[in-house]
């Protein structure tokens, strides 16, 4: 086991790592930038090393520095997160040539899976269904036009590289889809320097349903149950939850076998996720990518399963088997988590970074927290608005509903906006209750200037 872990990350992915390395007895280094200076994270790490300054360019995505950091302080390992470095072939490289060992899965692996059109060539020849698109990049508008018109409009245009809801358009006919193609390479471009997209049919009743795997390097791969992943806002989750109210067991366990046969396809190991849409009409499902790294929505696996997958990445990149089989993974009950942004969803969403005059976390029985504010904290205005993860657990799913209302009741962040009403909002539509909600469901039922849901998925002022 590693004697010293450096978290090359913040917020509240920094602190989960840190906590889950104290529990194996780890030590724990927090790179940081100016503007985390006093974030929780650095106040709770054995050590913390300045990297630069706010930026994300100038800190955290600041290899050499954060390769620096990891030499002076003796570092064995370094935990990427989720975000920033996470899916960076390069950087995982660059640790092996420091013989650091990066918490994730193999250059080659992430190479292979992180650009997104080769993730596409990778399933179809092991045999998992993908959605129908190009064959890999778009170079030329005529090769984008022949392809839209063969698998009929609507389609999306995504970015080959990152992730995020960046470099993604939808075009509904031939006249948007040369401004949707432009769009989408230049916002690739600048999120993720590479501006390469290509062509997906846009399925419009979906649900987006993710796989849950971890592999260790013995070839053993478990798939951990799916998680539904179909509120979004703009390509962004906002809330998720496990099991998926609408799969049946049949498609469970389809959907579970191809993400592992797809893992051991491309020679994964640790933690990752294979993001699939399941058509409602069709009761199909297809890969559409698989995310190299831990996710956001880690936790609520851990409620229903009661596996520690960060404690799981760590022992896997330390080189350990896994602890247990498939057999053994039996998920019970049920888990939500709301994405709680520095945002006021009264001006569309708009970030609202400040100080935090007054926080009170909710608590109780089924309650989780994953949190790195305090009263007196500054949110910064230079990175994600996530801000933390309210997730419950409920031995169903109406009791899960009723205790996260609860616990986003009690749940008090004064001084900056966050999206907690909305998601008091959100949990009351009836087509939420049902568990009928698609991936158009926010578009349908929410507007965003503040208007309220009405019951039938239109969005109506409020009184």
């Amino acid at each position: 086991m590693f004697s010293k872990v450096l978290i090359a990350n913040r917020g509240e992915i920094a602190l989960r790592v840190i906590r889950a390395c104290r529990e194996l007895g780890i030590r724990t280094v927090v790179v940081h930038s100016e503007a985390d200076r006093e974030s929780l994270p650095v106040r709770l790490a054995d050590e913390t090393v300045c990297i630069g300054a706010a930026s994300s360019k100038e800190s955290y995505l600041n290899i050499p520095a954060i390769m620096s950091a990891a030499e002076v302080t003796d570092a064995d390992a370094i935990h990427p997160g989720y975000g920033f470095l996470s899916e960076k072939a390069e950087f995982a490289e660059i640790c092996e040539q420091y013989h650091i060992t990066f918490i994730g899965p193999p250059p080659k692996a992430i190479a292979m899976m992180g650009q997104k059109a080769n993730a596409r060539t990778t399933a179809k020849r092991c045999g998992v269904r993908v959605v129908p698109g190009s064959e890999g990049v778009i170079t030329d508008l005529d090769e984008l036009f022949k392809i839209a018109e063969r698998i009929g409009y609507p389609v999306l245009i995504k970015a080959v590289a990152g992730g995020g809801g960046k470099g993604m358009r939808v075009a509904h006919n031939k006249n948007s889809l040369r401004t949707a193609y432009e769009m989408a390479q230049a916002e690739a471009k600048a999120a993720f320097g590479d501006g390469g997209v290509y062509l997906e049919k846009y399925v419009e009743c979906a649900k987006h349903v993710e796989a849950q795997i971890l592999a260790d390097r013995f070839g053993n791969v478990v798939f951990l149950g799916e998680r539904d992943c179909s509120i979004q806002r703009r390509h962004q989750k906002l809330l998720e939850e496990t099991p998926c109210p609408i799969l049946s067991p049949k498609l469970r366990e389809e959907i579970g076998k191809a993400a592992v046969r797809l893992a051991k396809a491309c020679g994964y190991v640790n933690a990752g996720t294979v993001e699939f849409l399941l058509d409602v009409k069709a009761r199909a499902f297809y890969f559409i990518e698989m995310n190299t790294r831990i996710q956001v929505e880690h936790p609520i696996t851990e409620m229903v399963t009661g596996i520690d997958l960060v404690k799981a990445q760590i022992r896997i990149a330390a080189g350990e088997r896994l602890r247990f089989s498939q057999h053994d993974i039996v998920p019970k009950g049920h888990a939500i988590e709301c994405r709680i942004n520095a945002e006021d969803p009264e001006e569309a969403f708009r970030p609202c970074p400040g100080r935090v005059s007054e926080y009170m976390a909710p608590s109780g029985l089924g309650i989780r927290l994953d949190s790195h504010l305090y009263s007196g904290y500054t949110v910064p205005p230079f990175y994600d608005s996530l801000i933390a993860k309210l997730i419950v657990h409920a031995d169903t799913r109406p009791q899960a509903i009723a205790r996260v209302k609860r616990a986003l009741e009690e749940y008090r962040v004064e001084g900056i906006k966050t999206t907690v009403p909305f998601h008091l909002q959100l949990l009351s539509h009836p087509q939420f209750g049902e568990g009928s909600y698609l991936t158009s469901f926010l578009e349908q039922a929410f507007s965003l200037n503040g208007h309220a849901p009405s019951r039938d998925g239109r969005s109506e002022p409020e009184p």
